[in-house]
Parts: C-alpha cells; structure tokens; sequence
C-alpha cells in the first residue's frame, strides 16, 4: 500500500499558493474598500488569479498522480493474482525462481531499496512506474536501477532481465 507524503513538493506549492490567494485576497477587499486606484487593484487580482489557478494545476496534478498509482496497483495485483491458477510445476518453478533471484540479491548485496527496485524490474515496471508505486523520485529509481546494474556487472535492464532466464531457455 502507498502512503502519500503530506509534505510532498506539491503539497508545499499548495499551502504557499494558497496563503498568497487568502493574503492577497484579504489585501484586494480592504484596497477595494479603502478606494485603491485601479492599477493597484488590478495587480493584486493577477496575482490572485495566477495563484488560483497555481493551485489548481497543481490539485489537478495529484489527482492524475494518485489516479495513475491506481492503475499501477490495480495491474499488479492482477498480475499477482492470474484468473486461471497455475499448474503445479509453474508455482514450483517460480519458487526457486524467486529463490535464486533473493539469493542472488544477497550475493550481490543489494540494498533494500534496491531489492525492491531489482523486483520491480524483473517484473516489468518501467522506471516511471517504479517510482510512482514506490512514492519516490524516478531519478531514485534511475541511480538505485544503476547500482543495481553495476553491483551485477550487467551493462543495463534487459542484461539484467537476462541475467536470470538466459540459461533457462
């Protein structure tokens, strides 16, 4: 489950966004009041509007973010969970699967972090998807992909990806 920062970069822009829309604003009613002249008047409510709208795009922003983890959760529960379940034979070949891939994992010594970011990988996500299912920076998830690949002595993803299947087929 992804638990959302309440002090994400977004969320800043917001509150500083939004306390320029009620400072100005509470300025623009009180100039109104007092009969500013109109340039005044004018600037203050640019300022108010280019603010609004700052924290729309942004809202707008977050909510395509959170709709997009989603999907991305959506589908891996899905690829978890196939409609059809598997033979014998496939769930005990993806298990010594999994265990050469986290015995490798711990030879290699990985990380956690980069566990996490060597599964995804071999699970298909792009870099992208990473970092929005791990909440994190894509360029994160681009320097961890990167030490995983050197701590492999692999030269990039699909190497990588290969590094585990290519003698088995």
């Amino acid at each position: 489950m992804i638990v959302y920062s309440t002090l994400s970069k977004e969320n800043i822009l917001i509150l500083i966004f939004t306390i320029v829309v009620v400072a100005s604003g509470a300025d623009l009613v009180a100039d109104l009041s007092h009969g500013a002249d109109t340039e005044h008047i004018v600037k203050e409510a640019i300022v108010v509007s280019i603010s609004t709208i700052a924290i729309a795009w942004l809202l707008w922003g977050l909510h395509r973010q959170r709709l997009e983890i989603r999907s991305l959760q959506r589908e891996l529960d899905t690829a978890s969970s196939p409609q059809t379940p598997p033979k014998k034979y496939v769930l005990e070949a993806r298990e010594k699967l999994g265990n050469v891939v986290t015995q490798q994992f711990a030879e290699w010594m990985l990380t956690g972090s980069e566990i996490e970011v060597g599964w995804l990988l071999l699970k298909g996500l792009s870099l992208k998807e990473i970092a929005i299912v791990r909440n994190t920076q894509e360029k994160t998830v681009r320097q961890q992909a990167s030490a995983i690949y050197k701590k492999a002595n692999v030269s990039g993803r699909h190497a990588f990806s290969a590094w585990f299947i290519e003698d088995i087929l």
